[in-house]
């Protein structure tokens, strides 16, 4: 009997985007990650990934999108405004 190493390759999920994640083209806060087929991986605010997702959807592994957050968050109103 052979003692051989079962190697199981797992990829690790990708961690929630945060504030500090920044567009690579803009340095707005990024709201979409594409992890590429040559490794490597790109940011990018809504506004670019909408721009460049078909582009994008070529060249990527997989696409982390969270531009859900955007959706519901609530507008500042005018000081003295209630």
């Amino acid at each position: 009997m052979r003692n051989e190493a079962v190697v199981n390759t797992a990829v690790a999920p990708s961690s929630p985007l945060t504030a500090a994640d920044r567009c690579d083209r803009c340095g707005a806060q990024a709201y979409l990650r594409v992890e590429l087929q040559s490794g490597g991986e790109l940011l990018f605010c809504a506004h670019h990934a909408r721009e460049h997702g078909d582009k994008l959807k070529e060249i990527a592994a997989t696409v982390v999108d969270e531009t859900d957050k955007l959706h519901g968050t609530p507008a500042s109103s005018p000081e003295g405004e209630r």
